[in-house]
C-alpha cells in the first residue's frame, strides 16, 4: 500500500512539474538571456531554448532576443528588458481556450500578432506600469522607462511608457480611460493615472536589433 501511495504521489508531482505549457522558442539572442519559472528556477536561454507560460524573460545589457510563440506571434526584446509570460494558452483547434497575458516590467519590445491575436483579439493583454495594451491585429513597439537604472534607454525619453504602432492598432487602458492608437502614431503615458499624449513623429524611440534578426521594422531617433 505504501509503495502505491509513493508512486501515486510521484505521478502527481510529475504532472504538476509538467503543467506549464510551452509558449514558444527563442529564435535568436545576441547576448545573455535567462528565464525564471513560476517556481523560481532560473535557466540561461539561447537559440532553440523553449519558454513556458509563467516564465519571466530577462535580457542582459547589449542583448536583443527574438521569441516566436506557438501561434506564430513574435516578441523581440530590447537589451535590459524584463517580460513576464503571465499566461499563454493556444490550441489551433480550440479557440475558446485562447489566452495571452504578458507584463512588461522594464525595457522595451516589439510585438507582432499571430493566430491567437487575429482570431481572439479580446483575449490578448500586455500590462505595463502605466497602462494595459490591447490589440487590433497589430505590430507595435513599447518602451517603459522607470528613470532609475534603465539599461540602454532610448535617448531623450522621459520616464513612463512610450508606444508606436506600425500596423493595425492598439488600445491603451488605465485609470484615465481607454484610448486608441493607429498606424504611424507614437504615444507617451507617464503613469497609470495620466491620459496618453499622441504624436506623429518619433520622440526618440530606438529599436535596432542586429541585421541578422531580419526585422522589417526598426526605429531610430
Amino acid at each position: 500500500m505504501r509503495i502505491r501511495c509513493v508512486v501515486a504521489a510521484l505521478l502527481l508531482l510529475s504532472g504538476a512539474a509538467s503543467a506549464a505549457q510551452v509558449a514558444g522558442v527563442v529564435v535568436q539572442a545576441s547576448g545573455a538571456m535567462s528565464a525564471r519559472s513560476a517556481s523560481g528556477a532560473v535557466k540561461p536561454l539561447q537559440a532553440r531554448s523553449e519558454v513556458e507560460s509563467g516564465d519571466t524573460l530577462t535580457t542582459a545589457a547589449g542583448a536583443y532576443a527574438l521569441v516566436r510563440l506557438i501561434d506564430n506571434s513574435e516578441l523581440t526584446l530590447k537589451p535590459g528588458s524584463t517580460v513576464v509570460i503571465d499566461q499563454f494558452s493556444f490550441d489551433a483547434d480550440k479557440p475558446d481556450a485562447d489566452r495571452a497575458a504578458f507584463t512588461l516590467v522594464k525595457g522595451g519590445l516589439r510585438s507582432v500578432t499571430g493566430i491567437l491575436g487575429k482570431r481572439s483579439k479580446e483575449k490578448f493583454a500586455l500590462k505595463t506600469p502605466s497602462a494595459t495594451i490591447g490589440i487590433r491585429g497589430t505590430t507595435f513597439f513599447l518602451e517603459y522607462l522607470s528613470g532609475k537604472g534603465d539599461v540602454d534607454p532610448s535617448p531623450g525619453l522621459d520616464p513612463g511608457l512610450h508606444v508606436h504602432v506600425s500596423e493595425g492598432g492598439i488600445s491603451i487602458v488605465n485609470e484615465a480611460g481607454r484610448f486608441q492608437y493607429d498606424p504611424g502614431q507614437f504615444g507617451f503615458i507617464r503613469n497609470d493615472k495620466t491620459r496618453p499624449v499622441k504624436m506623429f513623429t518619433n520622440p526618440g524611440m530606438r529599436f535596432a536589433p542586429p541585421k541578422s534578426f531580419g526585422e522589417a521594422d526598426t526605429l531610430t531617433p
